[in-house]
């Protein structure tokens, strides 16, 4: 969960990589550091803290190298510190050495090399590694490296440099996501696409396993066996300035406002001109195949968690079809029950979240079929699947996930009415009036973000509570859980999602006077039964803003403040009842000083368990 660069050519390479971990900060943050090769050797420069304290070190510092490595990480072992950051380098210091990912049989190595004379500094697994490659050199960087990653059991995308040889990177990827970058007379190595974007638009993907020797003017890929293997060059068409700020004081805040664009682009050419239809050439099924389902279990995490919870009731609903969800760090361990009759729906905004492509990977040996929902073209998801349905969003950069989850929503309700459409399972005028309503829904989410005002009220009066509750019935206990998660991991406010059915249960034991509840009603046949469960908390004195449907005005009678969403077909009510519910946890975070992008102890993508 830590983010890598390299670069090799004519150009300064220290200003070229500090850039590209700028665009790579949202996968880490508590330290970042630098290593380079000039003429008097190898140069190493490492800070704890935001990138930059690194930057303030480099000031002034004569780094006149045209080879170099970076790193900003997200800890996992050992505390942030100069020390801990990365680059690390052998026990000779010949060697350097950034990682991303986690070494599983670290201690055990570690003791090996020590008892060999190997003497460590840092409290990281990724110290081992500059270690055992400068062990194995025996004047061939790249068999080095290969015979260490022998030895590793983990993850890791890994880049190295060594003195000895002072042309060329050398870096391996094994179930961490690495690209590599073509220019003329220079080339570079990412973790992700925006860190190259100003240098290239041509990509080499790579696969795990993968050995890169990169240089100036060559780039050289070898499989596992040292097969040297030919690339298609991918060439990105989005635009650098889609992972800018564009004006707004936090990318969160853009992401948000990017809603509505990023519902139209992932409804585009997915529903025929008579919008009666369904059209998703993405899934290969046939549909004799999709009738033979007995069964989908949908597994993620986090966000996309909870987009599969509001999956599940869509799909039952609809395709009449059983649905289980499944956290993906949960399904892989508990021996699940997945057979060919089986459709697993993986879903994943990076395409490369560990827990998730472990899941994937665990369905598909067990022979099941796996569709994927990710906004990566060509991630580790999106190439191992059998099926793919991509979410149009673009670069989300924030660590909170605000767009992708309602473009996951969208690509969800799309599957599911197509899986209803193929099986018959609703009438041909039902689904034509949810496309209806769904074609028009990103007007109505802008026009949710046109009325923010009384949610940043909202927001302002109640931002200094410690704690707060989300309740909520069928699908509104789903989004309810997003608001919830959203709270708490940008504003550190203590936030609990409940069925509002489950009050009398134990809820209300923590139900005080003025604690903020948030109130979700937009479901017409639990409307009545919501205005109760209301009632419920504020009998106890709580202080609850509702979000209600347009012309359900009753619930004013009830609750504190009241916001209204464009009236809809209460089943796609998930897609605009989340946006307040993502503002509120915005407004409140900037009101109490939080670190809206940057939330402390999270990074954006969890590419280890």
């Amino acid at each position: 969960m830590c983010g890598v660069v390299g670069y090799v050519g004519s150009k300064p390479a220290t200003p070229i990589i500090v850039d590209g971990l700028k665009k790579l900060e949202y996968r880490g943050y508590d330290s970042s550091g630098v290593a380079v090769l000039d003429r008097d050797g190898l140069k190493v420069e490492k800070k704890r803290g935001r990138l930059a304290e690194l930057e303030k070190a480099l000031t002034g510092r004569e780094l006149d190298a045209t080879i170099g490595i970076g790193h900003t990480r997200w800890a996992t072992h050992g505390r942030p510190s100069d020390v801990n950051a990365h680059p690390h380098t052998s026990n000779d210091g010949k060697i350097a050495v950034v990682h991303n990912g986690i070494i599983e049989n670290y201690l055990q190595l570690r003791e090996w090399l020590s008892s060999m004379g190997h003497i460590f500094k840092s409290e990281t697994d990724t110290e081992v590694i500059p270690h055992l490659v400068e062990h194995f050199y025996k004047g061939d960087l790249i068999e080095a490296v290969q015979k260490t990653v022998s030895h590793l059991e983990g993850s890791y995308a890994i880049m190295t440099i060594s003195v000895d040889q002072p042309g060329r990177i050398v870096a391996v990827r094994q179930d961490m996501p690495m690209v590599v970058g073509l220019g003329q007379g220079e080339n570079l190595l990412a973790s992700d696409i925006p860190a190259l974007l100003k240098h290239t638009r041509q990509c080499y993907l790579l696969n795990d396993g993968d050995v890169v020797e990169l240089k100036a003017d060559e780039v050289i890929i070898r499989d596992v066996t040292g097969k040297v293997v030919q690339k298609e060059i991918f060439e990105v068409t989005w635009d650098a300035e889609e992972a800018e700020k564009g004006g707004y004081d936090h990318f969160m805040l853009k992401e948000i406002h990017e809603q509505p664009r990023a519902i139209r682009d992932t409804l585009k050419g997915r529903i025929s001109h008579a919008g009666d239809k369904v059209i998703l050439d993405e899934i290969k099924m046939t549909t004799k195949e999709i009738q033979n389902i007995k069964r989908i279990v949908i597994t993620a995490c986090g966000t996309a968690y909870h987009a599969g919870l509001v999956g599940k009731y869509i799909i039952e609903q609809l395709v009449r079809i059983p649905v289980e969800v499944d956290i993906a760090s949960e399904f892989r361990y508990r021996d699940p029950l997945i057979d060919e009759e089986t459709l697993v729906v993986v879903v994943s905004q990076s395409g490369e979240t560990a827990d998730t492509l472990a899941a994937l990977r665990e369905a598909r040996r067990r022979g099941a079929r796996v569709v994927a929902i990710t906004n990566v073209i060509a991630s580790s998801v999106a190439r191992e699947a059998d099926d793919i349905i991509y979410t149009w969003a673009g670069p989300e950069i924030s660590v909170a996930s605000t767009k992708a989850y309602t473009t996951q929503l969208v690509a969800i309700y799309l599957l599911a009415l197509y899986l209803a459409q193929e099986r018959n399972t609703l009438a041909a005028g039902n689904i034509k009036e949810i496309l209806n309503e769904l074609k028009a829904i990103y007007s109505k989410a802008q026009e949710v973000l046109d009325g923010e005002q009384p949610i940043k009220d909202f927001a302002e009066k109640y931002c200094k509570h410690e704690d707060a509750f989300f309740i909520g019935r069928g699908l509104d206990y789903a989004v309810a859980l997003e608001g919830s998660l959203k709270l708490k991991e940008i504003s550190y406010i203590h936030a609990e999602a409940y069925a509002a059915g489950e009050l009398k249960h134990g809820t209300l034991a923590l139900i005080v006077e003025n604690i903020p509840v948030i109130a979700l009603a937009t479901q017409q046949s639990l409307f009545e039964k919501m205005v109760s469960n209301i009632k419920e908390v504020k009998a106890r004195d709580a202080s609850v803003i509702a979000l209600a449907m347009e012309g359900h005005t009753e619930v004013e009678k009830v609750a504190d403040q009241v916001i209204y969403i464009p009236k809809t077909h209460q089943v796609l009510a998930p897609i605009i009842t989340v946006i307040p519910l993502q503002l509120l946890a915005y407004y409140i975070s900037v009101y109490r000083g939080c670190d809206v992008d940057k939330p402390r102890n999270l990074a954006k993508s969890v590419t280890v368990e």
